[in-house]
């Protein structure tokens, strides 16, 4: 009986340069999940398109409704003089981005700005109206209509806090476009935990509109937390300005009602 000759196996070689096929120091097995080294960088860090026009639009149409059902008494005179002046204004602004805000101009800037202060204005001297005549026994003789106004004022207060925060927040919504700031001056749940949201999320109109809200109603910072000293400030005036409506309001609606 002869010799048994043993048949060597095919081996894959070994190149020391690149590593062999089941060396785990370069790179998974054939058929594993391959997760990349860095993960993607969020949108909020980096230049992406313009977010839609039509949220804060939208918004500033309600708040010049608002103001438009009023009582005459608690508007400025003549009362059609700012809501023309912002229903101007807000055509300016869609006209020069209808679909999304992405035209970077000093000009619109500034015009988006006085449109806000035309409706903080208008606002705040109804708020204020109305609050020294419940101090001084001239206003809320009528429940139903002291809560609708009360209501209306407290709404719109929102409406404007909540684009305060969309103008300023990293210079704008043209400049978080463009990520030209680094820092942001709030920090959304999803700014901490990337992972738990999508790669393109990034803060739009809704937004700061939910964080206005939930400042309004609980007088504090919810889930969204203000990193900048003005952001604190702003939001300390939003929660002073609505815990007085909301009390002197309700007080005297539950008084007449009794």
């Amino acid at each position: 009986m002869g010799p048994v000759t043993h048949v060597p196996h095919d081996e894959p070689e070994h190149d020391p340069a690149h590593g062999s096929a089941h060396d785990p120091a370069h790179g998974p097995e054939q058929g594993t999940p391959h997760h990349p080294a860095h993960p993607p960088v969020p949108a909020w860090q980096r230049a992406t398109r313009g977010e839609s026009r039509w949220a804060s639009a939208v918004a500033v149409l309600v708040a010049v409704a608002l103001q438009w059902t009023l009582p005459e008494r608690l508007t400025i005179h003549p009362g059609w003089l700012l809501p023309a002046l912002e229903v101007a204004l807000v055509a300016a602004l869609i006209a020069a981005n209808p679909l999304r805000i992405e035209r970077a101009s000093r000009l619109y800037r500034v015009a988006g700005l006085v449109l806000i202060a035309c409706i903080s204005a208008a606002n705040g001297w109804s708020a204020v109206r109305l609050v020294v005549g419940l101090v001084r026994g001239q206003e809320g003789h009528d429940a139903t209509a002291l809560l609708v106004t009360g209501g209306g004022i407290w709404l719109t207060n929102v409406i404007v806090f909540a684009l305060w925060y969309w103008e300023w927040d990293r210079g704008g919504p043209v400049a978080r476009m463009q990520a030209t700031r680094i820092y942001p001056d709030f920090l959304f749940p999803q700014m901490q935990s990337p992972e738990l949201a999508p790669p393109h999320w990034e803060p739009a109109f809704p937004d700061y509109l939910y964080l206005s809200f939930t400042n309004a109603t609980a007088f504090s910072p919810t889930d969204v937390m203000p990193l900048n000293r003005w952001a604190k400030m702003l939001m300390m005036v939003q929660s002073a300005v609505s815990l007085l409506t909301v009390v002197l309001v309700v007080a005297r609606a539950v008084n007449i009602l009794n």
